[in-house]
């Protein structure tokens, strides 16, 4: 307890709203975190009294069975500065408190420029467990960061070992004592790489945990089932009971009287108070103005979370958006999760669970793949259309206008859920880029997340949903989605086309195809697609029009345990007899031959695909393998080991792989192919293992080729089946680069390089100096060429000088200063980098030429007041490039390169990569773009310094990460000559950082 001089009366500051925030707590449930203020004298007393007497021991050392007024006062009065309180509520009431006071090296209350504080945590015994007082830990570090405070003191009794836990496992920097019979504790408030980590892995944790709260709830109740037959609420029990939910089940409608009443045979009542037992989920489908009577009768009777169906929210405008504020409010206030407003429902396939808490009719079969979907339309469309195609769903959520649970949750939860090996994700709108990018990339590290994006070129966000800003282009957003291994298709159909695929067959080992089949038209459309898609097809096998299901058998029994292919399509089109009739049974003979092959293959397994052609009963014999295949994996997810495994072949070093993202032609023979710009990729390689999955697993007993305890041969694994050729390859396609990041990327994303060259210090001193002149703009300022020189340089980054040219003498002198030869160019904002303009001449070796150029550019151009003309030294000849960054406020700081001019302005040819780049990061944005050939000595031109393009990528990278006062950077022309690289011009844009989502201490976004 510190001494009475603390109550001294001081100023207080204004009340800190932006430290209010919803947290996740480690059992699913939330709380609110919010600053104690002079009127919570009452809640503190309640929250006190219900604390028990060992727990106020261990925070006052002493017996301590009620506050005094005086203790009131001083734990509910704060200046938000030097003593600040801090408290953990659900439904309005105190869970738990943190408090800290500043201190001096004498351990007494003091102000700035004091940089210690004693610190001190009290949680209710009912909440203790729950990881609420590393919650609170995380925030009141943040907010003593915010003011100042460097470093905690705690002094902690031996026996309260829970407490000491919470400060030891929060990953920071500390040092444990023990004096006068406690435990004395000092932490460093800077945030360490394990601080961050466990903040992370305990974000992930309680995210995952609420969202299974929602999908295996013990009992549901559905909120509006009306007493006669239709109506959504009616639908959606109706929909529960036929799914043969596992649960109890609960019916509410208010308007029903008293006694005992049943609906659709399960018990109803007038509200969830009368129900009488614990509710997990509840289901609303009452008329958006009853929806917080619902809510409210919910939160007071324990309800964990809410499927709320009712529209009427800010899809609807104004009043409805406001209308959802109120709602995730009193939600939130109750510790409740929301799904929707404006929801179609959430589905869970297991066999334990059997949850259909939802408008779809038809529960999906159980499978591997997690759906999740903004839009209730398009959830249909992809349930039928998988349902249609024979894949089965682990679970789905549609979350409408997603208020609240978000795709965020759901990959938290997919992440480490074991019955879920592929997410597909229908996205409008992305409200934390920042978080989603960081987890999609761990997620696609251990299995696939392929993401179809609606609402790309509307301009704004689909009605309802609320998200921040963003100023680039959505070609730029993919790019991003795809360095953190996201598939990234553009269409539903696709969606379900990768889907497919991924859900049941292996990962290929490289880009080499296989094709066979019994059309050489057929063949040949296969080839040329997998050119488009930048694979490497070999040679069409043609089994000619009277191929038999056994001849399919055996070419693609050879194809499987050839060594030569990585992945094998099968083309098929109907058999026709000799009156002109297509033979019976044909479909399914030959989906039993398929199958067959695929399980007999010896060896590591390829993903098989097959295209046909008017074979509706083959296509539906092979999704009805699917649906009747045994329940339980019939395959490793993709990229896990396969059983008994042997090493892939490698090819021979002097053979390089051309890059899977650039189309190739065939040379000499149809396998032949010519390498691209791309660094030379390894020939075939074994199938990749997730993480998660050791490399001597032992054999899976579901897996193709491994006998089951019982003798009886495994079922073989689902074949995907298209109608078109160009819908399969893209699909194999988008799985070979899945798969060629799950071996490079993920397993070795690089790292951010340290240089001994740059000068941190100087460059903050440089921006804080010209950022805190008098008369800035806040909005920011663009600086001069010097100090543009300069503050690269602390990095450096040299610029070429450049020196003003307003008159034919002052060029004269100008080129002396430099030496010849020089260039002069012409600076005017609407000249600028368009050389095609004439405005700029090269190579000026004498007075004469450049005078002769000045006179020219002069007379043709303009004036030289308007012109704006200046002199440069020559640089060695090379390829003119760009090098951008800048801040976007949705995703961040973005690292932009291209080639200058046309590749870049007129076609959009640039690469972009999150910052801060590694080192693997720079060397793919040098290769990603379609002109990079022209750095790699494409038609015999000399190859360019690549390595020293590189090491300017990064350098620009960390500027830009170390002081994010930096909003933009461009560097154009960047000119890389075969030996070194050299910056022409530069532009530098500092502004007051934008808020960072992605740091600080958990807490839920306010999707609104």
């Amino acid at each position: 307890m510190q001494s009475a001089s603390e109550q001294s009366e001081q100023p207080e500051h204004a009340y800190p709203d932006h430290w209010e925030a919803d947290v996740v707590l480690r059992d699913g449930g939330t709380a609110r975190i919010r600053p104690i203020t002079a009127d919570d004298a009452e809640r503190l007393v309640s929250f006190y009294e219900q604390v028990s007497d060992e727990s106020k021991y261990y925070r006052f050392f002493a017996p301590y069975p009620r506050l005094s007024a005086k203790d009131v006062h001083r734990f509910t009065h704060h200046d938000f500065v030097d003593r600040v309180g801090l408290a953990a509520t659900v439904g309005g009431d105190f869970i738990a408190t943190v408090r800290y006071d500043r201190i001096n090296a004498l351990g007494r209350p003091a102000s700035a420029p004091a940089d210690e504080a004693e610190v001190a945590f009290l949680v209710q015994d009912a909440h203790q467990g729950r990881g609420v007082a590393s919650a609170l830990l995380e925030h009141i570090a943040a907010v003593a960061r915010e003011r100042g405070i460097r470093r905690f003191v705690a002094e902690v009794l031996p026996a309260n070992t829970k407490m000491i836990k919470v400060f030891t496992d929060a990953g920071y920097t500390q040092k444990r004592s023990f004096e006068d019979g406690s435990v004395r504790l000092h932490l460093d408030l800077e945030p360490t790489d394990r601080s961050l980590a466990v903040q992370r892995a305990r974000e992930q944790r309680a995210e995952a945990r609420s969202v299974q709260r929602l999908l295996a709830p013990g009992s549901v109740a559905v909120i509006g089932v009306s007493r006669a037959p239709g109506g959504v609420g009616r639908a959606v029990l109706r929909n529960l009971l036929d799914a043969g939910y596992t649960g109890r089940v609960h019916a509410v409608n208010s308007a029903l009287g008293e006694g005992r009443h049943e609906l659709e045979g399960v018990p109803a009542f007038r509200s969830v108070a009368d129900i009488g037992e614990d509710v997990d989920l509840a289901v609303v489908a009452v008329p958006a103005e009853r929806v917080p009577e619902a809510v409210a009768d919910c939160g007071e009777h324990g309800v964990r979370g809410l499927v709320v169906l009712s529209a009427g929210y800010a899809e609807s405008g104004t009043e409805g958006r406001e209308r959802q504020r109120a709602l995730l409010r009193q939600a939130r206030s109750y510790g409740m999760r929301i799904i929707g407003p404006n929801a179609f429902g959430i589905i869970n396939t297991a066999e334990s669970v059997r949850l259909n808490a939802s408008l779809a009719p038809q529960m999906p079969a159980a499978g591997r793949i997690g759906l999740f979907t903004q839009s209730g339309a398009i959830g249909i469309a992809l349930l039928a259309g998988l349902h249609r195609r024979g894949a089965g769903l682990s679970s789905f959520l549609s979350a409408g206008n997603r208020a609240d649970v978000s795709g965020n949750d759901l990959l938290q939860h997919w992440y480490d859920d074991p019955a879920t090996d592929v997410v597909l994700l229908y996205l409008e709108s992305i409200g934390n880029p920042r978080k989603f990018t960081r987890l999609a990339r761990r997620t696609a590290a251990v299995k696939p997340v392929v993401v179809v994006k609606g609402a790309r070129h509307s301009g704004s966000a689909p009605p309802g949903h609320r998200v921040p800003v963003t100023r680039i282009p959505h070609a730029t957003v993919s790019a991003l989605l795809r360095q953190a291994g996201v598939i990234r298709v553009d269409t539903v159909t696709e969606l379900v086309d990768a889907g497919l695929l991924l859900a049941d067959q292996p990962l290929p080992a490289g880009p080499r195809v296989a094709i066979l089949g019994n059309s050489e038209s057929l063949g040949l459309l296969t080839y040329d697609a997998c050119l488009t898609e930048g694979l490497r097809p070999l040679r069409p096998l043609d089994l000619t029009t009277g191929a038999t299901p056994a001849d399919f058998r055996t070419a693609l029994a050879a194809a499987l345990a050839d060594d030569a292919c990585d992945a094998v399509v099968v083309t098929a089109i109907p058999w026709v007899g000799e009156n002109g009739a297509t033979e019976s049974g044909d479909g399914e003979v030959l989906a039993a031959a398929l199958r067959s092959a695929v399980a007999d293959a010896p060896g590591a397994a390829k993903p098989v695909v097959v295209v046909h052609v008017e074979m509706g009963a083959l296509a539906e014999a092979l999704a009805e393998a699917t649906r009747t295949r045994p329940a339980g994996r019939t395959a490793p997810p993709a990229g896990a080991p396969e059983a008994k495994q042997p090493p892939a072949p490698q090819a021979p070093v002097s053979a390089p792989q051309a890059p899977v993202s650039a189309p190739q032609a065939p040379v000499s023979a149809p396998q032949a192919s010519a390498p691209g710009p791309q660094a030379p990729a390894s020939a075939p390689q074994a199938p990749v293992s997730g993480p998660q999955a050791p490399t001597s697993a032992p054999p899976d007993p579901a897996a193709p080729g491994v006998p089951t305890e019982q003798g009886e041969p495994p079922a073989a694994r689902a074949i995907p089946s298209y109608p078109a050729a160009e819908r399969a390859v893209r699909a194999l396609a988008e799985s070979v680069r899945y798969a060629q990041w799950r071996r490079q990327a993920a397993a070795d994303p690089g790292r951010v390089p340290e240089f001994d060259t740059i000068d941190e210090t100087g460059a903050a001193g440089l921006i804080g100096r010209v950022l805190g002149e008098e008369g800035t703009d806040p909005r920011g300022v663009t600086l001069g060429v010097e100090e543009t020189g300069e503050l690269l340089g602390r990095y450096g980054i040299g610029v070429l000088p450049t020196l003003p040219a307003p008159t034919p003498d002052e060029a004269v002198r100008a080129a002396t200063r430099l030496g010849f030869p020089v260039a002069l160019k012409t600076t005017a904002p609407h000249l600028r980098h368009r050389p095609d303009l004439g405005g700029v001449r090269l190579d000026l070796a004498t007075e004469e030429q450049l005078r002769t150029a000045y006179a020219e550019i002069t007379e043709t151009l303009g004036k030289p007041e308007e012109l704006q003309p200046v002199v440069q030294a020559m640089v060695p000849r090379g390829v003119d490039t760009v090098v951008r960054a800048a801040i976007d406020p949705a995703v961040g700081a973005v690292l932009s390169f291209g080639l200058a001019g046309a590749a870049s302005e007129l076609l959009g040819d640039m690469s972009h990569r999150l910052v801060p780049a590694t080192d693997r990061d720079a060397a793919d944005l040098v290769r990603s773009i379609r002109t990079a050939p022209l750095l790699f000595g494409w038609r015999g031109s000399a190859p360019v310094d690549t390595p020293a393009l590189e090491e300017l990528l990064l350098r620009v990278s960390r500027l830009v990460d170390d002081h994010p006062e930096v909003v933009a950077i461009s560097l154009e022309p960047v000119v890389v000559a075969p030996r070194g690289v050299s910056v022409l011009g530069a532009t530098v844009r500092l502004a007051p950082p934008p808020p960072r989502t992605d740091l600080g201490p958990r807490r839920l976004p306010s999707y609104q």
